[in-house]
């Protein structure tokens, strides 16, 4: 049986967080103009109908039991439980049924391991909240990790990064499916933008790991941090570490978790995106004081991490006050 056009199932679970079960509930069910062409059907459900907790202290009550996903154009996870615990048997399969009759399946933030628990996202890409990237890709080593984006479209499956990136992936398969004018008038409604640019990495702090801290490398790396504008080779920084570059290179990955030289771009980028933010310099001498060189250099550095040019960053970022 094909799935019944406009319905929209949002999978609720006890612990909720009620923010990330309204997201998208506003942006598909929201729409009350006389111009709300797409007038989506919204059923919020869960495992079992009846009385749910949220993160917020009070409770729900969820009248639509799994049944509603038998239908559903759309089936959105929203979130999911903190502590990740496994889903409930009953919901995977669910999952994978609505999958199987050409549902679009999204999972919003902690939601992508809900899909990929279902196996929906084997071989896909996918992303979640970058603060559990990394035990994502540990969990699910079959699933294409994309990490720096705010939402990935694979397929007929959807995953978001974290809180408001739901609303960016919600308004995405709005713009889809019913065209710019019904996403953007959602947006204008939720007072957000309609399409943001550039990726989750724009909102990640970069401090130093705590695995460094205490680390025989600590001093290094605060060195470097403090020296991003000079030239360094692994040659030169296995010196000051007093290791060979063959040590210095596993003990550096080791405690890092990735390479020197993706390091220093990171650490470079962040240190731009500083600059950008609160100063007056020009992007040639943002470019030089953060180590990059040129102003060439660093729009290729800055679009390769954050998917956005330098100067269009500068205007949605910089600080006011």
């Amino acid at each position: 049986m094909p799935p019944a056009p406009g319905t929209v199932a949002v999978v609720a679970f006890d612990g909720i967080s009620p923010f990330h079960l309204s997201v998208p509930c506003l942006v598909f069910g929201e729409d009350r103009t006389d111009k709300g062409a797409h007038r989506y059907r919204v059923v919020v459900c869960g495992v079992q109908p009846g009385r749910l907790r949220t993160s917020a202290g009070f409770g729900i009550d969820v009248e639509h039991g799994l049944a509603a996903l038998r239908r559903a154009q759309v089936v959105v996870v929203p979130s999911w439980r903190d502590d990740l615990a496994p889903a409930p048997a009953a919901l995977l399969a669910a999952l994978r049924a609505a999958h199987g009759r050409g549902a679009r399946i999204v999972g919003l933030c902690l939601g992508a391991f809900v899909l990929a628990e279902a196996g929906l996202l084997d071989g896909r890409a996918a992303t979640t909240h970058w603060a559990l990237a990394q035990e994502f890709a540990r969990r699910y080593p079959r699933v294409v990790p994309r990490p720096e984006v705010l939402y990935v479209e694979d397929g007929t499956v959807l995953t978001s990064a974290g809180t408001a990136a739901g609303i960016d992936c919600c308004l995405h398969l709005l713009r889809q499916q019913h065209g710019a004018e019904a996403a953007n008038r959602a947006a204008r409604r939720m007072v957000v933008a309609p399409h943001r640019q550039g990726g989750q990495a724009q909102y990640i702090e970069k401090p130093v790991a705590p695995s460094v801290r205490g680390d025989r490398l600590a001093p290094l790396l605060q060195w470097l941090g403090e020296h991003l504008h000079e030239t360094h080779t692994l040659q030169s920084l296995a010196e000051r570490a007093v290791m060979s570059p063959r040590t210095f290179t596993r003990r550096f990955r080791q405690v890092t978790g990735t390479t020197v030289g993706q390091w220093l771009q990171n650490q470079r980028v962040a240190l731009a995106q500083q600059l950008l933010e609160g100063g007056d310099q020009s992007v040639e001498a943002v470019a030089i004081e953060a180590g990059f060189g040129s102003a060439v250099s660093l729009r290729q550095h800055f679009a390769a991490t954050l998917g956005i040019a330098p100067s269009a960053y500068r205007q949605q970022f910089r600080s006011t006050g």
